[in-house]
């Protein structure tokens, strides 16, 4: 029997380059995008952290942790959505337990 809900975790590394204001709108982009597919558990911002080694000669990145439910088919589109905006170093979605 098909699963109707998963639970995901999607971290989110955001760019410092381009100021606060375009970081703070990455992080309302990609709520509302959770929010209009799925349903959005939480945001937790942990906010500016040095990085473990330079991305694209950065050293420091905003990260945010998104907690979803959905159907299994939307991290596909919001993975693609993330490789495809500008000011993200990195991103990871897992399926939570």
């Amino acid at each position: 029997m098909a699963k109707t809900s998963e639970k995901y975790e999607a971290v989110v590394i955001f760019s410092l380059a381009n100021g606060d204001e375009n970081v703070k709108g990455l992080v309302e982009k990609f709520s509302d995008l959770i929010k209009n597919g799925a349903e959005l558990v939480s945001v937790d911002e942990w906010g500016k952290r040095r990085l473990a080694y330079p991305i694209n000669y950065e050293d420091d990145g905003y990260y945010v942790v998104y907690c979803f439910n959905c159907k299994p088919d939307f991290p596909q589109e919001f993975e693609r959505v993330i490789n495809i905006t500008d000011g993200v170093l990195r991103s990871l979605t897992t399926l939570r337990k």
